[in-house]
C-alpha cells in the first residue's frame, strides 16, 4: 500500500508546534536507525490548527529497544505493550507498529474473546500494516521526522477536510466488536471536532451499543472522563443517549431520566453541570472527576434516598445507605476509584448539611475541604429548581462578607441561634434532697 504523501510545503505542521520532548524522542529513535513518526491525534490536531493535548510516537523499534534508548522509560500494558518516556509531568507514548490480525510473529501474542474483542495483541508489523490497524481514518496520519512529510494511508486528510468521522475498513461492525470503546471514541471525536459520523458507522453503533457492557469497568472510567472533559460534554451526552450508550454506562441515571415525573428536571440538572464543566475547560480552570460523577449519579441517589425515607428509615441512615447502594451498583459498569468516590460522597453529604446554616454550623462548614464543590453543586441545583435559590444566594453572600457580618447572618438564618454558641448548653444538676 502506497500512502498519499504530503510534503513539507503541502501541509501546515511546524516543528515549533510540537512538544520539545516529543521531538527528542523522534530524533533519538531516528538517529538509532529506527523509523519514527508522530501519529494519531497529535497529527490530526496540528492539521486542524489546534493545540494537541498530547503527542504519541509510532516506530518500528520494539518496546525493549525503546527502553534501552531511554533511561526515563517504562513499559506498560498487557493487551498491547507500550513504552512511556517520561519528562517531568509530560509522558510521550511510544508504540511499535502493529501487524494485522492473524499475522504470525515470533511471539504469536494475539488473543481474542469469544465475541471477537481483542484481549492481547503484541504482534508487530510495518507502518503500512499499522495504519490499517488504527480505528478512524483521521487518526491514521503519520508525521515522518525523516523528511517532515505527512503520510496518509486511509484518506484521513480528505475526511478531515470533508468533516466526516469514518472507521477504517469495510466492516465497521467487526471493528466495534474488536474494541467496543471505539464507540465512545467516535462520540468524543465527533462532538469535540464537529465531525458527522459516517452513515455506516452510525448504523453499526446503534446496533452494537450493548457490547459496551463487556468492557472492563476500570477502562471505562478513563474513557468517560475523556468524554465529559472534552470541552463538548453536553453534545457528548446527547450523542451517548442517541446511540443507547448512556444507558449502557449509567443504567441508574438513564432510568431516572426516563421517568415521566421528574425525569426531565433531573436530566436538566446534569446538563447544567456539564455546561459548567465545558465553561471551566474553555477558561482553563480545573475540573474534578468526582464532581462529574456526583452530578451524573445525583438523580439515582435522590431516588434511592426517597424510597428509604418513605419506608420510615432514619433520615441520616437513609442518605448514607442510598449513597453506598448507588455507588456499588455503578462500579459494576464504570469503575470509580475510591479516592474519587469518597469525594463524591462528601459532595452529596454537603447537600444535606448546607441547609443547616444556623449558628456556628455555617462558619464550620466554610472550613470543610469540599465546601466549594458542595456549594457549586448546590447552586447548580438551584438553577434548575432542585434547590432553594435563596439558600444559594445566602451562602454566596456569606462567603463575601466579613466575620462580624457572618455572625449576624448566622444568627438570622432560618432556625438561627446565637452564632457564638456551637454546643448545646448543659443542664445543671439539681442538688440531692436532704431527705
Amino acid at each position: 500500500m502506497e500512502p498519499r504523501v504530503y510534503t513539507r510545503d503541502q501541509h501546515p505542521i511546524s516543528r515549533a508546534a510540537i512538544s520539545e520532548n516529543a521531538l527528542k524522542v523522534l530524533y533519538r529513535l531516528r538517529d538509532a536507525g529506527f523509523r519514527s513518526c508522530l501519529v494519531g491525534g497529535g497529527v490530526r490536531d496540528l492539521l486542524l490548527g489546534r493545540e494537541p493535548k498530547d503527542f504519541d510516537v509510532a516506530t518500528d523499534a520494539h518496546p525493549d529497544d525503546v527502553r534501552r534508548l531511554f533511561r526515563n522509560c517504562r513499559l506498560i500494558g498487557r493487551r498491547f505493550r507500550l513504552a512511556h518516556v517520561t519528562f517531568g509531568r509530560e509522558i510521550i507514548e511510544v508504540a511499535t507498529f502493529r501487524a494485522p490480525f492473524g499475522a504470525e510473529d515470533e511471539e504469536g501474542n494475539i488473543e481474542l474473546s469469544d465475541e471477537g474483542r481483542i484481549l492481547r495483541d503484541n504482534c508487530y508489523g510495518t507502518i503500512e500494516q499499522d495504519a490499517w490497524r488504527r480505528d478512524f481514518t483521521i487518526n491514521a496520519l503519520y508525521y515522518d521526522i525523516a523528511d517532515y512529510s505527512v503520510l496518509d494511508f486511509t484518506n484521513g486528510v480528505l475526511d478531515l477536510h470533508e468533516g466526516v468521522l469514518r472507521l477504517i475498513g469495510d466492516e465497521p461492525e467487526q471493528r466495534l466488536r474488536e474494541d467496543p470503546v471505539r464507540m465512545l471514541r467516535a462520540v468524543r471525536f465527533s462532538a469535540k471536532l464537529g465531525l458527522r459520523v459516517a452513515p455506516e458507522l452510525d448504523q453499526a453503533m446503534h446496533r452494537h451499543a450493548g457490547l459496551m457492557v463487556s468492557v472492563a469497568p476500570a477502562r471505562l472510567f478513563d474513557e468517560v472522563i475523556k468524554l465529559f472533559h472534552s470541552g463538548a460534554a453536553v453534545t457528548c451526552l446527547d450523542e451517548l443517549e442517541r446511540f443507547g450508550l448512556f444507558e449502557a454506562l449509567f443504567p441508574q441515571a438513564s432510568t431516572c431520566f426516563a421517568d415521566p415525573g421528574r425525569g426531565l428536571e433531573q436530566r436538566a440538572f446534569l446538563v447544567e453541570a456539564l455546561k459548567s464543566t465545558d465553561a471551566r475547560i474553555r477558561d482553563e480552570l480545573g475540573v474534578h472527576p468526582a464532581f462529574l460523577y456526583a452530578a451524573v449519579l445525583w438523580a439515582p441517589v435522590q431516588r434511592e434516598a426517597q424510597a428509604r425515607l418513605a419506608a420510615d428509615e432514619d433520615p441520616v441512615a437513609a442518605w448514607q445507605q442510598a449513597m453506598s447502594v448507588v455507588l456499588e451498583r455503578q462500579v459494576q459498569r464504570v469503575s470509580i476509584p475510591k479516592r474519587y468516590s469518597l469525594v463524591v460522597r462528601e459532595i452529596w453529604d454537603l447537600q444535606q448539611r448546607l441547609p443547616r446554616n444556623q449558628g456556628g454550623r455555617a462558619l464550620k462548614l466554610l472550613t470543610h475541604p469540599r465546601f466549594r464543590a458542595g456549594y457549586d453543586f448546590l447552586c447548580l441545583r438551584a438553577r434548575v429548581g432542585d434547590a432553594d435559590p435563596d439558600l444559594c444566594q445566602w451562602w454566596t453572600d456569606f462567603q463575601q462578607t466579613d466575620e462580624a457580618r457572618q455572625q449576624e447572618m448566622a444568627r438570622g438564618a432560618p432556625g438561627g441561634a446565637p452564632a457564638t454558641r456551637t454546643r448545646p448548653r448543659r443542664r445543671r444538676r439539681k442538688a440531692p434532697s436532704a431527705s
